[in-house]
C-alpha cells in the first residue's frame, strides 16, 4: 500500500500509483482493468483484487467512497467537453474528487493542455467505435504494416503530448506488441491479445451479462442468465399477488392486524352515538 497526497489535497492509500504501474511495464507484470458503472460493481472488483478501474467522471466521489484503495481513471466520453479549456476543467474536478489519473478520446492538443497541469493522462488508439465510419466501419487496426507504423507514430505523438497510457482498441496484436518495444506508453488492451500492460475489459461481458458481446469478450460469469430467472420469478411474484388481490386470499389472517373484540364493540358503540353530519 502507497501513502498519497491527492490532487485534491487530502493524505490517502493506494494498491497501485502511476509510478508502480510504469515499473510493472519495465518488469513485464501484467495488470488488470476492468469498467464500474457504480459502487457496488467498484467494491466487487476491489474485493477481487482487480488493479485498476475505468469509470465514468460523474460517479468519481461514489466509486472512491466504495473503492478506497483502487487505482481509478475517470474516463472523459467522445461527447463531453468540446474545447480544451472545459476538458481540462473537467479532468481537474474528477482529479479532486479522487481520480488517480484521466482518459481522454480527445486530440492531442487535450491531452497536452490536461497533462502539463500535472495530471496523468491516458489517451486512446486503434478502433474509436464512434468514428467507425472513417475506418470503413468496425475492424481491428494495424493488420498491415503500414497501418502499425502510423499507429507507431501516433504513440511518438502521444509521449510528446505528455500521455503516460494509451488503450488500444481492437488492435493487431503482433503489431502492439512489436510497436510496445519502441515505446515508453503503458498499453491498456480491449480486443487487442496479449500485448497489453494492461488487460481491460468491461465489467458486464466478463460476468456474462452482455446478451451479444463482441468477438474479443469472454463470460467467466453468468450474470445475465441469473438477471433473467430473477426477472421470470419476480414477474410469477407480480402475477400471484394480483390473482390473491382480487380472489380475497390477500391479505389474508396471518398478515392483517385485528382490534381486541372488546375495543371493536365499545367503537361501535361510540359511533352509533355520534350525530349525522349532514341531514
Amino acid at each position: 500500500m502507497k501513502l498519497i497526497y491527492t490532487y485534491g489535497g487530502q493524505y490517502a492509500q493506494r494498491h497501485l500509483t502511476v509510478g508502480c504501474i510504469l515499473k510493472n511495464k519495465a518488469a513485464g507484470k501484467r495488470m488488470t482493468q476492468v469498467t464500474a458503472f457504480d459502487a457496488e460493481e467498484a467494491e466487487a472488483a476491489a474485493e477481487a483484487q482487480i488493479d485498476t478501474l475505468t469509470i465514468g467522471t460523474d460517479t468519481v466521489t461514489e466509486i472512491r467512497a466504495a473503492a478506497p484503495h483502487i487505482f481509478i481513471t475517470a474516463a472523459q466520453a467522445m461527447r463531453q467537453h468540446v474545447t480544451e479549456d472545459d476538458a481540462l476543467a473537467g479532468a481537474i474536478d474528477a482529479m479532486a474528487k479522487g481520480a488517480d489519473a484521466i482518459y481522454t478520446p480527445r486530440s492531442l492538443t487535450h491531452i497536452e493542455r490536461i497533462a502539463r497541469e500535472g495530471i496523468s493522462v491516458q489517451a486512446h488508439s486503434g478502433l474509436f467505435p464512434a468514428r467507425s465510419t472513417q475506418l470503413g466501419g468496425l475492424r481491428t487496426v494495424g493488420k498491415t504494416a503500414a497501418e502499425a507504423l502510423e499507429l507507431m507514430n501516433y504513440y511518438r505523438q502521444l509521449e510528446d503530448a505528455g500521455a503516460y497510457a494509451v488503450e488500444a482498441e481492437c488492435v493487431a496484436e503482433e503489431a502492439l506488441t512489436e510497436i510496445s518495444k519502441h515505446s515508453n506508453l503503458v498499453t491498456v488492451t480491449i480486443g487487442g491479445g496479449s500485448s497489453g500492460d494492461i488487460i481491460l475489459s468491461y465489467m458486464s461481458d466478463l460476468s456474462g451479462d452482455t446478451p451479444n458481446p463482441p468477438r474479443h469478450a469472454r463470460a467467466f460469469g453468468e450474470v445475465g442468465r441469473i438477471r433473467a430467472e430473477l426477472r421470470a420469478e419476480r414477474a410469477k411474484a407480480l402475477r400471484g399477488y394480483r390473482a390473491a388481490v382480487m380472489d380475497r386470499s390477500f391479505p389474508d389472517v396471518e398478515t392483517t392486524v385485528f382490534m381486541p373484540t372488546e375495543e371493536l364493540d365499545k367503537l361501535r358503540e361510540g359511533l352509533d352515538k355520534l350525530q349525522p353530519i349532514h341531514r
